[in-house]
C-alpha cells in the first residue's frame, strides 16, 4: 500500500489531469516493452466489446501500428451476442485485423458445462440448461457489516421466472472452477496466435481487477503486459473518450459474460458502482482516515470503515492469484 497522500480528499481525486500525457506515457512504455524487452513485433489482444479491452486495443494500435495488432474474439455458447458485435465495431474503428475463435468445442472437451451443471443440480435438481439460465450473485454482500459475502445461485426459466438459493461453498467452488475453463481456454488461444506471429499477449485487466483479484489465474490474468493495470475504472473511461472508443461501448454496462444469465460485474463481485468504488479504493490504499472520506462520499464513518474492511479482505484473500510460482 502507498503512503498517505496528503491532498484533501475530494470527488475529483482520481480524475486524470491530462489524458494526452497519460496516454502518451502508456503508449511509450508499451512500445518499449513489446519491441525492446520482449523482442516481439506486435500484439495479440482478446476483444470482447468491453471498455477495458477496447482501450487496450486502441493503445496498442498507437504503440505498434494497426498492421501489427491482432484482435481475437473468443465466444462460447453462453456469450452475449452483443459482445461479438461490439468487438467487430471496435476492430473496424481502429482498422485492426480481427478473427473469431469459438471455444465452445474446447470447453465441451474439458467438461466445463457438464461439471458446472452438476453442481447447479445439487442445488436445483430441476435445472436443465436447455430450459434455464443461471448465474451467481451476492446474497448478502456484507459490505457494511464487516462480514464476508454470502453467494446465491440464481436460475431463470424460459418464462423469466427466477429462483434463488444460498450457494454452499463446495458447489460455489465447483461452478467457479468449471467456469474458469473459459478464461484459461481463451488465454491458450491468445498464446497460440501470439507464438505463431511472434507477437506479445497484451492483457486487459484494470487496477481493480488486478488488486481486488477479479481475474482468473493463468486465464485473463495470463499475459505478457498489462498496460492499464494501474488505472482506476474512472480513468479507463476517461481514456476511452479521449481515444475515440465507440460511444455504444462506452455506454455499455460492464458484465462478466461468463454465465448464461446476464450479470453485471457490480452484481457479482464489486458490490459498488465504479465511480464510488474508485474513490473509496483510492482513499483506502492512500490511507485516508474514514472521517475525511465519509462527508465527501455522503456516507457514515462506520460505512466507510466497513468498505475498507471489505477491500482489505479482498486484497488479502486474492494474493494467491497475484503470486508468481514459488521457486525453492
Amino acid at each position: 500500500m502507498n503512503k498517505k497522500n496528503h491532498n484533501p480528499f475530494s470527488r475529483e481525486i482520481v480524475i486524470l489531469e491530462n489524458e494526452k500525457s497519460e496516454c502518451d506515457a502508456i503508449v511509450a512504455r508499451l512500445h518499449d516493452n513489446v519491441i525492446h524487452r520482449l523482442h516481439r513485433t506486435g500484439a495479440v489482444i482478446g476483444i470482447s466489446g468491453g471498455i477495458d479491452s477496447s482501450v487496450t486495443l486502441a493503445l496498442s494500435v498507437l504503440a505498434l501500428g494497426a498492421e501489427n495488432v491482432l484482435g481475437i474474439m473468443l465466444p462460447e455458447k453462453d456469450s452475449s451476442g452483443d459482445s461479438a458485435r461490439f468487438a467487430q465495431q471496435l476492430a473496424d474503428k481502429f482498422n485492426v485485423r480481427a478473427i473469431t475463435e469459438n471455444i465452445t468445442g474446447a470447453l465441451q472437451g474439458f467438461g466445463c458445462y457438464q461439471r458446472r451443471d452438476e453442481a447447479v443440480k445439487n442445488i436445483f435438481p430441476e435445472y436443465d440448461p436447455a430450459r434455464y439460465k443461471m448465474k451467481i450473485g451476492v446474497k448478502n454482500s456484507g459490505l457494511y457489516t464487516n462480514l464476508p459475502p454470502l453467494f446465491s445461485l440464481v436460475i431463470i426459466d424460459d418464462k423469466g421466472v427466477e429462483q434463488s438459493k444460498r450457494l454452499p461453498a463446495p458447489e460455489f467452488r465447483q461452478i467457479e472452477a468449471a467456469s474458469n475453463f473459459k478464461q484459461r481456454c481463451r488465454m491458450s488461444m491468445l498464446y497460440y496466435h501470439a507464438e505463431r506471429l511472434h507477437y506479445a499477449v497484451i492483457g486487459t485487466p484494470n487496477k481493480h481487477e488486478v488488486e481486488q483479484g477479479f481475474f482468473v489465474k493463468y486465464g485473463d490474468g495470463g499475459a505478457d503486459i498489462m498496460p492499464i493495470g494501474h488505472l482506476y475504472k474512472t480513468q479507463v473511461y476517461q481514456l476511452a473518450r479521449y481515444l475515440g472508443i465507440p460511444q455504444e461501448i462506452i455506454d455499455r454496462t460492464p458484465t462478466t459474460d461468463t454465465y448464461s444469465a446476464e450479470q453485471t460485474q457490480q452484481e457479482f463481485f464489486y458490490q459498488l458502482p465504479f465511480a464510488q468504488m474508485d474513490l473509496l479504493w483510492y482513499a483506502y490504499e492512500n490511507k485516508y482516515d474514514p472521517s475525511e472520506v465519509a462527508p465527501v462520499m455522503e456516507m457514515t464513518v462506520e460505512q466507510v470503515k466497513s468498505v475498507f474492511v471489505n477491500f482489505e479482505r479482498k486484497f488479502k484473500t486474492t494474493e494467491y492469484l497475484r503470486m508468481a510460482p514459488i521457486r525453492e
